[in-house]
């Protein structure tokens, strides 16, 4: 039997990364890394009530150090695969078995999960902003790919111990496409949905145009420092 290890990126999701665990577990996952970024709120004091390894930046680094972090405690637990999703209840764990199915097939190191491949699912404001970040994407790192900021994604033992950025940020989903190109990781896509709750919506931490700007100045300026 494979071990799957799912890690949950958080800041400030108290009212909901609760039930986001529970759904998980209802879906047959029992090994969670939940990863608190350094948020203001009950997050982390929550996520330790369930049967989670729950850990906490004391400071808080941006959306990649959060995941970063999660990847090498599931690297140290064994992970045979390891699948990131958001805290937020964005993502549904539903989508979580399609995603892994090719790595568990042995066919394939990184699976990104598309919500372009599900259009109906995203708003337009979404779909513009998500082509803008895919083209960029292309252009600084030569792999084209139809959802470049999505963070439902699954990786084999193989491809979360060779992936290797410094990004911290919201760039950091980003940087693993060119860390796929590369490392010369197999990959491919596979539709997942999205839900767009207003809750989700209205949070500030959620990338929005005027973080998009800030994110392709950072990647500009990795770029040429």
């Amino acid at each position: 039997m494979k071990t799957v290890v799912i890690v949950i990126p958080v800041y400030n999701e108290a009212k909901v990364i609760g039930s986001v665990i529970e759904e998980v577990r209802a879906h047959g996952y029992e090994h969670i890394v939940v990863v608190d970024d350094g948020s203001a709120d009950k997050s982390f004091e929550i996520a330790s009530a369930y049967d989670v390894l729950a850990l906490r930046l004391k400071i808080n680094r941006g959306k990649g150090a959060a995941v970063k972090t999660g990847i090498m405690a599931a690297n140290l637990l064994g992970a045979d695969v390891v699948v990131t999703m958001d805290g937020d209840g964005q993502h549904d764990p539903a989508d979580i078995a399609p995603l892994i199915a090719p790595i568990l097939a042995g066919r394939i190191d990184a699976v990104l999960g598309s919500r372009i491949l599900n259009r109906e699912t995203m708003p337009l404001k979404k779909k513009i902003a998500n082509s803008i970040g895919n083209l960029v994407t292309w252009l600084f790192y030569g792999l084209l790919v139809s959802d470049s900021q999505s963070g439902l994604r699954a990786y084999s033992r193989y491809a979360a111990l060779i992936i290797d950025t410094k990004a911290d940020k919201y760039e950091y989903d980003s940087k693993v496409i060119r860390e796929i190109k590369n490392n010369r990781l197999r990959f491919t896509e596979v539709p997942v949905q999205t839900r767009y709750t207003e809750y989700a919506s209205s949070k500030k931490t959620k990338q929005s145009f005027i973080n998009g700007l800030i994110t392709l100045r950072r990647m500009i300026w990795n770029l040429i420092a």
